[in-house]
């Protein structure tokens, strides 16, 4: 006799026959995951992407980046982006690209909702300290990786499938180009290839947006050509991205943009290093971040009795400058702030 139990069984299996019929054949099946790498248990009623979404979400790195900048250290605004909303819109972005495409949409929002949990305190200002302090330097999209595969759940990590770990670590871009990656390795999948370049819209138009917002930039400051291409507003300017990469990416084994739109694009990006990021980085505020960053990796190799009273060793082969960098990595800014006060207090 048939069972409710067995109802719930059979959907998973449908939702994955659903991928096979609906989804591209590019697309990257739920059931074709080269698969953990630890063996578990699948859920009866979500894929295994699925499954990987809902435990980022789930996360205690995620629930941090609420609390972690953006880009813009000194604004004590309700409106500013912040690393949470950043991840939010890449998601959104993200999702539409993949729907539009027939792309698998459960490993985008994965990879998506997932690929800054390595951020630092302060943006890339601290995530710039401990790069520099550390011999074997320090990328958030590592650390990300890092977070999902070893921090989470008290050292057992997350248990994310590969394809989702893959898209979270090779996520970033040089400065030369949206469509570049570190050491030139880019992601086996075209869902992964949605997030980076998604990631990319996101925080070229939220970043010129917030300047825009606070005064940190006037529209006569920016070059008419970039409005005259990508549109006057923000919302014009997400849409002529988005559509371009639709439209130039549609059955076909890549994700590109027009040449046009892309060049047009990454000239915003360049502008944006010269006149914000690169300037955000010489306020006091952020001068401010490296001292805190600073000062908290060198008290903590000094005292590593206070150091492992606050945070737990969860590897015991990692080095104590490698467990610093994960106890720092994953402060949000207003905890940083504290401890440094507190600490200075006392001396």
């Amino acid at each position: 006799m048939k069972t409710a139990n067995d109802d719930v069984n059979f959907i998973r299996i449908m939702l994955e026959n659903k991928e096979r019929d609906y989804l591209s054949e590019y697309a990257q099946l739920s059931s074709g995951t080269r698969g953990r790498e630890k063996p578990e248990v699948e859920c009866t009623y979500r894929t295994s992407f699925q499954k990987d979404r809902d435990k980022i979400l789930h996360s205690k790195s995620f629930r941090r980046l609420k609390d972690k900048t953006q880009v813009y250290i000194r604004q004590s605004t309700d409106h500013i982006r912040v690393r949470l909303t950043h991840t939010l819109e890449v998601m959104q972005i993200a999702r539409t690209i993949a729907r539009a495409l027939r792309l698998n949409e459960d490993l985008v929002e994965a990879i998506a909702l997932g690929h800054d949990l390595g951020h630092t305190p302060f943006g890339h200002t601290g995530e710039n300290v401990l790069n520099q302090i550390l011999k074997n330097g320090f990328k958030h999209s590592l650390q990300s990786l890092r977070v999902v595969d070893k921090l989470e759940r008290n050292g057992k990590g997350l248990n994310l499938c590969y394809e989702v770990r893959e898209g979270i670590a090779k996520h970033s871009k040089k400065r030369c180009g949206l469509f570049t990656a570190f050491g030139d390795e880019f992601p086996s999948t075209l869902e992964a290839m949605v997030v980076k370049i998604s990631d990319g819209i996101a925080y070229i138009n939220h970043d010129l947006d917030d300047a825009l917002s606070f005064g940190l930039l006037t529209e006569s400051q920016i070059p008419d050509e970039f409005f005259k291409i990508l549109g006057y507003t923000n919302a014009q300017r997400i849409d002529k991205m988005v559509s371009d990469v639709i439209i130039n990416s549609i059955n076909k084994k890549e994700i590109v943009m027009s040449d046009l739109i892309h060049d047009t694009t990454n000239s915003l990006r360049n502008f944006l290093f010269e006149n914000v990021y690169l300037k955000e980085d010489e306020i006091d505020e952020a001068k401010k971040a490296r001292e805190i960053v600073h000062f908290l990796y060198d008290f903590y190799i000094a005292n590593q009795d206070i150091l492992f009273s606050e945070h737990k060793k969860n590897h015991p082969d990692d080095s104590i400058e490698t467990t610093v960098a994960d106890y720092i990595s994953s402060m949000t800014d207003r905890f940083a702030v504290n401890k440094y006060n507190k600490l200075i207090a006392k001396k």
